[in-house]
């Protein structure tokens, strides 16, 4: 069985290790905006999947993606030197989307606030179509015996109260 706690720890070393090796030893220009973000290694500790992100735009993430394929080798080397593990685990580099999401969330919400402030302005002057308490009751009906069914109670004898509503 696989151990997951291992799994995590090894992998948050894995991103230390990369993130310092793209400083310090890889010397390609392209790489000078990039910020490793998270990693995640497979159960059984083989491969390992680095997560960056470029400050700049589509070009800058085409040309950080093969400055990267680029440094695979070296950056691999670097993690089997410095963790000590049996086999070194392959390392694959994605693109983290999570920044983009967020801000796409942060656009959709600042819409959404936008939308929810117009809504109040326009109910703060808006007046009933009909009256503004449509369930209120007149001051004429409320003087009866408090009647909700409509009938009076004068109407039925004890008898019919007995007998029920079949009358048998």
């Amino acid at each position: 069985m696989a151990d997951t706690a291992r799994a995590r720890r090894l992998a948050k070393r894995i991103a230390q290790i990369v993130a310092s090796g793209l400083e310090h030893e890889v010397k390609d220009p392209r790489l000078a905006m990039v910020t490793i973000t998270d990693a995640r290694v497979t159960p059984d500790l083989r491969d390992a999947t680095v997560y960056y992100t470029v400050f700049g735009d589509d070009a800058d993430y085409a040309s950080t993606a093969a400055a990267l394929n680029s440094a695979t080798g070296v950056l691999r080397s670097r993690v089997g030197d410095q963790t000590g593990v049996r086999f070194t685990p392959t390392l694959t580099f994605v693109a983290d989307t999570v920044p983009d999401q967020a801000r796409r969330m942060e656009e959709l919400l600042a819409k959404a606030k936008e939308a929810d402030d117009e809504v109040a302005r326009l109910a703060s002057g808006a007046v009933p179509a009909g009256d503004a308490d449509p369930y209120r009751v007149s001051a004429d009906t409320e003087d009866d015996d408090d009647d909700t069914d409509g009938v009076d109670d004068e109407d039925f004898s004890d008898a019919d109260v007995r007998r029920g509503p079949q009358g048998g």
